[in-house]
């Protein structure tokens, strides 16, 4: 079962890996964790249509544990982190819980779920996950009864207060844009939210619905924005694509899909006409335009893809933002640091509104090529040994090959002159993840060809 126990979340297919004996057993023990900080835990879930059963055996397990549950239903998982951050009224006075957990597959298909959680405003990710699996592994054979019982809470309703509040210079703007929740959980943040500003927009896939009947809720992927960009041509100049849980956004015009590392650039732009020099973190696989363009107006750190990996280090830096590539953005800056692709979304507003041309600025920055990530197919057992490998064979060849430098962050970043290759262990998956970017397509194409023929030559050095 260690295999459900992943780097940033707890993920598996429900009935087999998610069952009632190992769901329980996850609420019991993390709930002994959360007990260590205060009595109170924050419970809520996704779209998928398994995920109140989830909900049920997970809060029999917290219960067990001696944890006061506060439900706040079906919402998006930046509902669950805004939880986790606000007071709520129980029983006479004002509670902040010590620990949140979304039950959430997040752009996975519909037969997996999981559970994304927060200890002490913390994610609770890597070892700590691991060492749960353990724990839970070696108690098998304890019993949980049912016992469901908890509190319902406002989460929703105060958090869209929160934005409505914070965004409330945005009343009745029309930026003539389309949004595509992509039957996740989203849209039931996102209506409210747009009815008390009165933001029209056109309106695609806002019903929750787990089954994703119209296209899978990924917007990192082009052939799930198919529908939106159709939506473009005609009736929008904007459109917004939301995965399952609403933590990552996909923003496009007519001309344009911006990715993360490109938004963050935009954002800091913006924070610093306010005089402020803003302090960026992006992961390894952000652009060099990003990271250029930022350490010109403040400071621009590299680090650990992931998004546990990110909130921590924003905490640790107290940096005004971090990104993804992937659409994972996270506010220092009049927010709570977490990744919140719905804010997000209200923070584009605001610079649409304030005349910011996102067509324009991106077409004056540096010209630049290149791929999205290209997964490399590998196994759990030999993924992390073979980037072992290849740093060694870049160390050895490295003035042959005329690098510039060799970023080992995460996985192995290599610079030239004239562009960069990364190589990177999935912390989910059994594959590699590759992203070239350079100053032309015949480098791009060089360095490319490059990077895969070493990936191979340490796969065959691993066997």
């Amino acid at each position: 079962m260690q295999h459900i126990f992943r780097e940033y979340d707890i993920r598996g297919v429900f009935g087999e890996d998610l069952n009632e004996k190992t769901v329980k057993l996850i609420g019991y023990f993390l709930g002994r964790k959360i007990k260590e900080k205060g009595d109170y835990a924050v419970v809520s879930y996704d779209a998928r249509t398994h995920s109140p059963q989830l909900s049920d055996w997970l809060v029999s397990g917290l219960n067990a544990a001696g944890v006061v549950v506060l439900h706040a239903g079906m919402v998006p998982t930046p509902v669950n982190y805004f939880c986790n951050f606000n007071p709520f009224q129980v029983g006479g006075r004002e509670v902040v819980p010590a620990g949140g957990i979304q039950i959430t597959g997040s752009h996975n298909p519909p037969e997996y779920n999981g559970f994304k959680i927060t200890i002490d405003q913390m994610p609770f990710y890597g070892e700590q996950i691991y060492a749960l699996g353990r724990e839970i592994e070696a108690n098998l054979s304890l019993a949980i009864p049912d016992q469901n019982e908890s509190i319902a809470i406002p989460g929703l309703q105060k958090y869209v207060d929160f934005l409505a509040r914070d965004f409330a210079h945005l009343e009745g703007f029309d930026p003539k844009m389309a949004i595509d929740c992509g039957n996740g959980a989203a849209g039931v943040a996102i209506e409210p939210l747009l009815q008390k500003l009165k933001i029209p927009a056109k309106k695609l896939y806002f019903e929750p619905d787990g089954t994703f009947p119209n296209h899978h809720p990924d917007p990192s992927e082009e052939e799930n924005l198919e529908d939106l960009k159709k939506v473009l041509q005609k009736e929008a100049d904007y459109g917004f694509a939301f995965d399952g849980d609403g933590d990552r956004i996909a923003f496009l015009s007519k001309k344009h899909n911006f990715k993360g590392d490109i938004l963050a650039l935009f954002f800091a732009r913006e924070m610093a006409k306010s005089g402020n020099k803003p302090t960026v973190i992006g992961e390894v696989k952000c652009s060099q335009v990003m990271y250029d363009g930022i350490n010109e107006i403040g400071k621009a750190i590299m680090f650990k893809t992931g998004h546990s990996n990110l909130k921590v280090k924003l905490k640790e830096t107290g940096a005004d933002l971090a990104a993804e590539v992937s659409g994972h953005i996270f506010f220092n800056d009049r927010y709570f640091g977490y990744d919140d692709a719905i804010y997000t979304m209200m923070r584009i507003l605001e610079m649409l509104k304030n005349g910011f041309d996102f067509d324009a600025e991106f077409e004056k920055l540096p010209r630049l090529f290149s791929t999205d990530e290209i997964k490399v197919e590998t196994t759990d057992a030999k993924k992390f040994a073979i980037i072992d490998t290849l740093k060694k064979i870049l160390e050895e060849r490295r003035e042959d090959l005329k690098i510039r430098d060799i970023v080992a962050i995460d996985g192995v970043r290599v610079i030239f002159d004239d562009g960069w290759g990364l190589v990177r262990a999935s912390n989910t998956t059994p594959i590699l993840v590759t992203r070239f970017e350079a100053k032309s397509p015949e480098a791009l194409e060089r360095i490319r060809t490059l990077m895969n023929e070493l990936i191979e030559e340490a796969k065959g050095e691993v066997g």
